[in-house]
């Protein structure tokens, strides 16, 4: 690492003992240096070692629960097909170019969400530092539901939740209670399988950029991609999975002057693109200087929106399967 004195001519050096007016110079331009701050610091840039490392760890903090379990139903209860006509506007009209005003301002300040409020105005700094903390409570909660998904992945081998799903979940697993009493239960199994969600996520946000978060992204959302083409490949096979799929995309056209379905396409919009969450903002800070942003914002967005729409087909796909096994209505098994 070096510090490198701007406006400074070597020259300067040379004859400051023979002339007092260069001493003078050269020692206002030291003292300016000073005051203002222009020590200029190179280093090793902490950057995205690809684009594409900028792409997968984009579309990893996009997809997510709200794309596999949230869309499938907002879709079906807001007008099946007909909810593409609104959903497609919002992506047009909210989530396109808001990512795009997201990941342009990160990339031009090249700082954290609280750094860029003070560098455009100190006094509302404190403003800044609220994104983060709400994502913190968010990562809170979502630590929880990866610890149960650990513990569900192991229960997997050997189906451990027994005959009745619910009742293990709630009461076994959960110890839920009605009582107020219930918030100051500790489940040490649970406890534990979050504390190793916690040590992963401090190992690889501890790491260089693209060493952590890049090679972590390089890897689990290939992965998640293939695995969801699995589940929802084999789940188009199942017996009733057509039953499912119409129920799903039976258009309801008259649901298109409610307003209630247009808030619903651009609730779905900024949930699932985690728009103002600060985190595309941050991730853009990282980006090289050439990086197409346009480009990435749309391939970005694309990829969400298939994704999600890819996994209504197997979750509703299963609904079909199992509403022709226990013969109940898919309506009766989404409600």
């Amino acid at each position: 690492m070096k510090l490198i004195l701007e406006n400074i001519n070597p020259a300067y050096f040379f004859p400051i003992f023979q002339n007092l007016n260069l001493f003078i110079t050269l020692f206002t331009k030291i003292l300016d240096i000073i005051l203002i701050g222009k020590w200029e610091i190179i280093a090793d840039k902490n950057e995205w070692g690809s684009n594409l490392s900028f792409i997968l760890a984009m579309i990893g903090s996009a997809v997510g629960l709200g794309n596999i379990w949230r869309y499938p139903y907002v879709l079906y209860s807001n007008g099946g097909g007909a909810f593409y006509i609104p959903y497609i506007v919002a992506i047009l009209l909210m989530g396109i170019p808001f990512l795009i005003l997201e990941y342009g301002v990160g990339y031009n300040f090249k700082s954290s969400f609280p750094k860029a409020i003070r560098k455009i105005r100190s006094k509302w700094e404190y403003l800044g530092w609220l994104l983060p903390v709400a994502v913190f409570m968010i990562m809170i909660y979502y630590s929880a539901i990866l610890g149960w998904d650990g513990i569900y992945m192991i229960l997997s081998f050997t189906k451990g939740w027994g005959a009745n799903p619910d009742t293990f979940f709630a009461t076994t697993l959960l110890q839920s209670s009605t009582s107020m009493s219930g918030l100051l239960t500790f489940i040490p199994l649970i406890a534990v399988a979050m504390l190793v969600g916690w040590v992963i996520i401090w190992f690889i946000s501890h790491r260089d950029l693209e060493a952590g978060l890049g090679k972590v992204s390089r890897l689990l959302v290939p992965a998640l991609f293939i695995i969801m083409i699995i589940i929802v490949g084999f789940s188009l096979t199942l017996p009733g999975a057509s039953i499912g799929l119409a129920e799903l995309f039976a258009p309801d056209w008259s649901l298109l002057t409610n307003f209630n379905i247009w808030m619903a396409a651009f609730g779905q919009i900024i949930f699932s693109l985690s728009l103002g969450m600060s985190i595309a903002f941050t991730y853009a800070s990282y980006t090289k200087d050439d990086a197409d942003l346009i480009t990435n914002t749309i391939s970005i967005a694309l990829a969400n929106s298939l994704f999600e729409n890819f996994a209504a087909l197997g979750v509703f796909s299963i609904l079909g399967y199992m509403s022709m096994q226990s013969g109940t209505a898919v309506a009766d098994l989404v409600t």
